[in-house]
């Protein structure tokens, strides 16, 4: 018989030889690395190619310079049955590219997971997930031009004829409270809100493919930088989301969870009570839809590297975000199809076992 010690060796024994076995992309893909454009889409191929029967993809719009937007639809094909689902989408802001990092590694992260954690197996059966790892993708393409262009902020688009910049905050130019508070009428500005709601073809193939679907989307998280913060509905300071005190209490645990990992401070509430009043943003615009849970996750950091963050960050930065996220899904899941509503320290604590062995594996099958 085995020591329970002993049983925990040869689990991770277990862990480490099916982990090694055939994860060919993730484990040579350099995911601690920010990548251009055409690498990240060179990358979504090949977790299709790799991944027959858990991973697709699908075009669900394009942008202003004529450049296709792309999901990739992770969950256990159930013979074309309509699953509820997560939505997560990544870089409508050009310079955070520590945001497409991460949603390429909460891609890895659950591909890794799929066969050896009960937990992420549970939810890839029940759930999909859509991830878009660029939603800006011209404003992204645009960074990456050089130094000049590396911070430029907005989409891509054609000025008002009044006005020589080009481009639109993506982010303030959903139909949420458009226009009302937090934003700029002027071109020229980082927060300029467009000419109309909906004026720019990329937030308009977000909620067409979104808000056809809000009776099965359960869950919305837009990931940016900087400020390691969880941003909640809404960001109008006078319009309280419906279900704030469970959204706020779902995300202390999130943040709690973060700052387990690597010990970096995060912090939870609406716009205007942490950061700044606005309107517009893709995240009011999920809860006003009736998507229940809808969070915006501000990355690292604090001010040091802001935008700028350092790749050698991209690793631990990306450990917590998934830990933050996992507790949301998590709660979200065993709330649809457990009717679960608690979120139990054990469970988090068995959790964040689960996730450090996990990155210690990935560590391992990366080098």
């Amino acid at each position: 018989m085995f020591s329970s010690a002993g049983r925990a060796l040869l689990l991770l024994l277990l862990l480490l030889l099916d982990c090694a076995a055939d994860r060919s992309t993730e484990r040579n893909y350099e995911y601690t690395k920010y990548h251009p454009m055409p690498e990240i889409s060179a990358w979504m191929q090949q977790m299709v190619e790799e991944n027959p029967g858990l991973v697709s993809s699908e075009v669900y719009g394009t942008t202003y310079e004529r450049r296709d937007i792309m999901f990739l639809k992770i969950g256990v094909d159930q013979d074309g049955v309509q699953k509820k689902a997560i939505w997560m989408d990544c870089g409508i802001h050009a310079r955070e590219w520590i945001a497409p990092a991460f949603c390429q590694w909460f891609v890895k992260e659950m591909l890794l997971r799929y066969k050896t954690d009960k937990k992420v197996g549970e939810m890839l059966n029940n759930l999909d997930f859509y991830v878009t790892p660029v939603l800006n993708v011209d404003g992204y393409m645009y960074t990456w031009i050089n130094e000049s262009t590396r911070l430029w902020r907005k989409s891509r688009s054609s000025p008002p004829e009044s006005c020589s910049c080009p481009g639109v905050d993506l982010n303030r130019n959903f139909y949420a409270n458009w226009g009302m508070i937090g934003v700029s009428r002027n071109c020229c500005d980082n927060t300029y809100c467009g000419a109309k709601a909906l004026s720019e073809p990329e937030a308009r193939a977000v909620t067409e493919f979104v808000g056809n679907r809000s009776g099965e989307i359960l869950c919305y998280l837009t990931i940016h930088s900087a400020g390691q913060l969880l941003l909640m509905p809404y960001g109008h300071p006078q319009i309280w989301a419906p279900n704030y005190d469970e959204l706020m209490r779902v995300g202390q645990a999130a943040v709690r969870a973060m700052g387990s990992v690597h010990g970096m401070e995060y912090r939870v509430g609406t716009s205007p009570d942490l950061l700044y009043p606005n309107s517009g943003s893709s995240r009011d615009w999920a809860r006003l839809i009736g998507i229940p849970f809808s969070y915006t996750f501000e990355l690292r950091d604090k001010g040091q590297f802001g935008h700028k963050l350092p790749e050698d960050q991209i690793q631990p930065a990306c450990e917590e975000a998934f830990e933050g996220a996992r507790v949301i899904i998590t709660y979200v899941h065993d709330k649809a199809f457990h009717n679960r509503t608690d979120i139990g320290a054990a469970g988090m604590a068995a959790a964040l076992w689960t996730s450090m062995l996990a990155s210690c594996l990935t560590t391992m099958l990366l080098v």
